[in-house]
């Protein structure tokens, strides 16, 4: 009777489980303000998970967002306080597609504006011909729209 009770509460918990899908749009290109962006989506995937449930996260990129995914990214930025930020979102993206299973893509259009090459874009990252586009699909998905302005 006991094992009963035990997998009737472990098919309920797993009835009960939901599954939050979300895109994070980052376009903003203060530094501090997507480093911060880039801690709370860690953070809400570890909060969601820690109550039993999934998520299924992706984050474009795009604007002046766009430099967060090059391998050079110094040579793109100039303010020093910039550098640390970005390089420290980098790491934090690099850590949330790999270890969080974030799905990350990057405008091609925005790579062109920020003079970054297809060859310096992050090897986790897919390029796509318009983020917009990718956006939209994921919306069309039923994932939320989380903007980073």
């Amino acid at each position: 009777m006991k094992y009963i009770f035990l997998l009737l509460l472990l098919i309920s918990t797993l009835i009960q489980a939901r599954e939050y899908k979300a895109v994070f749009d980052c376009s903003s290109k203060s530094s501090g303000y997507i480093l911060s962006r880039m801690f709370l989506v860690e953070r809400t995937i570890d909060m969601i998970k820690k109550n039993g449930d999934s998520t299924k996260f992706a984050i474009t990129i795009h604007g002046g967002c766009a430099p967060i995914v090059s391998k050079n990214f110094d040579e793109i930025i100039i303010d020093s306080s910039d550098l640390e930020n970005i390089q420290k979102a980098q790491e934090e993206l690099t850590k949330l597609a790999n270890k969080k299973e974030v799905k990350v893509t990057v405008c091609a259009i925005s790579l062109n504006a920020n003079t970054i090459e297809k060859e310096d874009v992050l090897p986790f990252v897919r390029i796509s011909e318009n983020s917009f586009i990718d956006t939209i699909a994921y919306q069309n998905d039923g994932y939320a729209l989380m903007t980073f302005k």
